[in-house]
Formats: C-alpha cells, sequence, structure tokens
C-alpha cells in the first residue's frame, strides 16, 4: 500500500469523528432550543391566564345585591353593610379573588345549599379580609380574623355553616363582632 493511501485511511475517521461531533452538538441544540421554546410556550400560557384574571379583576367591581346587618345575641343592632352575594358554584369558587380594594361598608355574602363544615382560603386573594362562619340559625360560629392574602392555609368552620360573610380586616375588631352574635340579611 503506497504512502499517500495510508494517510488517507487515517485522515479519514478524524472526520468521521468530527461528523459524529457535529451531529450530537446539533442534536443537543435543537433539544434545547425545543425544550427552551416549549417552556416559552407555558410561560406565555401562564401570563395569558393571568392578564385574563387581571382583565376579569374590572368585571369583579362591587355590585350590591342586597344589606346584611349584624346583631348581638339578643338581636340588638351593631352595624351594617352592603353585600354580594355569591350564590352559585362559580361567584362561590371566585369570591373576593384578585379584587384590589373594597368599601368599609361592603362585604360578600356566601350563601350555600347545605349546612355542613365549610373551609375557605385566601389564594388569589389580594385583601386581607375577616371571615365569618354563620350557622343555619343566622348565628355566627367561627370568625377568622385579618386573614393573610395569597396564603393557601385552609380556614375552616370547625362547626356546620350555611353561609359565609367576608369584610374587610379588622371590621370584626371595630364593631365588636364576635362568635355567638347573629346576622340577618335581605337580597334586594
Amino acid at each position: 500500500m503506497s504512502k499517500s493511501r495510508i494517510q488517507k485511511l487515517k485522515k479519514q475517521p478524524k472526520k468521521k469523528i468530527w461528523m459524529q461531533i457535529t451531529v450530537v452538538v446539533l442534536l443537543i441544540v435543537f433539544a434545547a432550543y425545543f425544550i427552551l421554546s416549549n417552556m416559552a410556550v407555558k410561560n406565555d400560557t401562564s401570563n395569558k391566564d393571568i392578564e385574563r384574571a387581571v382583565s376579569k379583576r374590572t368585571a369583579y367591581s362591587f355590585v350590591k345585591e342586597g344589606e346584611l346587618l349584624f346583631t348581638d345575641a339578643q338581636s340588638k343592632f351593631i352595624t351594617k353593610i352592603d353585600i354580594e352575594i355569591a350564590d352559585d358554584d362559580d361567584q362561590r369558587q371566585t369570591g373576593l379573588m384578585f379584587r384590589n380594594k373594597m368599601e368599609e361598608d361592603q362585604g360578600m355574602l356566601f350563601v350555600f345549599p347545605i349546612e355542613a363544615p365549610q373551609a375557605f382560603w385566601m389564594v388569589n386573594t389580594i385583601l386581607p379580609l375577616d371571615i365569618i362562619y354563620v350557622n343555619s340559625k343566622m348565628e355566627i360560629v367561627k370568625i377568622y380574623k385579618n386573614t393573610e392574602p395569597y396564603s393557601e392555609k385552609s380556614l375552616p368552620s370547625i362547626k356546620p355553616a350555611l353561609y359565609v360573610v367576608e369584610v374587610n380586616a379588622g371590621y370584626c375588631n371595630k364593631y365588636g363582632i364576635k362568635e355567638g352574635d347573629k346576622i340577618v340579611w335581605r337580597r334586594e
């Protein structure tokens, strides 16, 4: 075999190795591009979800649907608020999420189809709230004061409740509302 032919054979495997390395590098680059672009699509979807929720917030401005009175155990008047009423699954699930303000004399009344132990949390809720659980006799059975915005901590009623009232944090302390007091409400 000639010397030039031997040199060609020696050079050929190096070219083949470089070709394989090039293919592997291109595959890695393509895989990285695919993964990153897929993540960008997921982030874009998340951003779209957030934008949709924020745009809905304007639709969540307060709409008075009734009035609610707080009374003591002997039915002596304490204070009154205007209420929005959440009486279906969608309204109860959304509640006061995404709202960035609520007047002191406003709140939300959640009406459930049956009296049972209830539990709320503060996911996507910007405002700190007082959460008031009320049984079918209109008696306040549990109050959580000054709840933490965005918290995933469960806030259970402990006792059965048919209604839940949400007001701005500090409202119960300001007006002396306590467990054992009552509510009276009417729809407009």
